[in-house]
């Protein structure tokens, strides 16, 4: 573990203007958010706030908000976000070490919208390969020291079995002593065994586990009968 616990502090905040409006960017700001295992996902629907919430983990790690690894510090030059600016960390010592030191700081952030513009700065030349064999490049180079991991959506540009990888990936990231905060709609990815998943909405933030997840009842109903969903969309 790298980090244990994500907070803000705003002196005052309009609770109708963006990002406060969001529920789940309220609850960090009322009771922070707690890391209880080595990766954790944030799911829910698009509108949700998890992106929002995860671009400011990034941020607040001093990961470029427009995505790619450490090394690249605001190569966008876009600010930080009102909340990213706020973000603070309790950390365990390793996290204390790379938060005081930024030779010592590792990670990446991988967001699914700005990927190409990121691995083409990280050297993995994706005009060469698909938008996949990007992301999974990125993995193997990238995805090996300890450090903040931070993704948002990476199953938009991955197969089946290119998920299936990923997981591999993040398997041995873990057991290198890398933290991983992904935000993500698979079924397939949340099912890593021993990851802890957050579930953001209306509600806020609450913990379940995978087969609580209402992405995964949809899912399975879904596959088990599509003329279920079907007849409410087409005519």
């Amino acid at each position: 573990m790298i980090i244990e616990h994500a907070y803000a502090r705003v002196a005052s905040y309009a609770r109708d203007e963006w990002p406060w409006s969001v529920p789940c960017v309220r609850g960090l700001m009322a009771e922070g958010l707690r890391f209880t295992a080595p990766v954790t996902f944030l799911v829910g629907e698009n509108g949700s706030g998890k992106s929002t919430l995860v671009e400011a983990l990034a941020e607040g790690f001093g990961l470029d908000s427009w995505g790619g690894s450490h090394d690249w510090r605001y190569a966008s030059h876009r600010p930080k976000s009102v909340l990213g600016e706020r973000i603070r960390f309790d950390a365990t010592p390793r996290g204390r070490r790379m938060l005081g030191s930024w030779a010592a700081r590792k990670g990446f952030f991988l967001r699914a919208e700005t990927a190409l513009d990121a691995l083409d700065r990280e050297g993995f030349a994706p005009e060469s390969v698909s938008h996949g064999e990007g992301f999974l490049a990125a993995f193997r180079g990238k995805f090996l020291q300890p450090g903040l991991y931070v993704m948002d959506e990476p199953e938009a540009a991955l197969s089946f079995a290119s998920c299936l990888e990923l997981l591999g990936h993040l398997d041995q990231l873990v057991k290198n002593g890398g933290q991983v905060i992904c935000a993500t709609h698979s079924p397939l990815l949340t099912a890593l065994p021993g990851a802890d998943i957050i579930e953001v909405g209306e509600h806020g933030m609450r913990r379940l586990a995978w087969h609580e997840l209402t992405l995964v009842d949809h899912w399975r109903r879904y596959l088990a009968d599509p003329q279920s969903y079907l007849r409410h969309i087409l005519d």
